[in-house]
């Protein structure tokens, strides 16, 4: 199976560690189950170059196992996925 990168965006104004966002990110790592590779990360500080979004900035990302592409965006389920290259070395 390959490898997906996700990436997370929201607001500007997002203010992380609400208990009703906290329990909404808790069931949707539970439905991705074992095509979770690695949990990752947040992400603090953000430079953007061109249009990223009006008003959203990257939050975070998480990476998963799937099929090919179209299986990859059916577990991440409407957020943004990209193919993990593999590079040699």
């Amino acid at each position: 199976m390959a490898e997906y990168v996700i990436s997370y965006r929201a607001p500007q104004d997002y203010m992380p560690g609400r208990e009703d966002d906290m329990a909404a990110w808790a069931a949707w790592f539970k439905n991705i189950g074992n095509n979770l590779v690695d949990f990752g990360s947040p992400v603090r500080d953000v430079i953007q170059i061109g249009d990223c979004g009006a008003g959203q900035r990257l939050r975070g990302y998480s990476v998963i196992s799937a099929d090919d592409l179209d299986a990859a965006l059916l577990i991440a389920q409407g957020v943004e996925v990209g193919v993990v290259q593999e590079t040699p070395g």
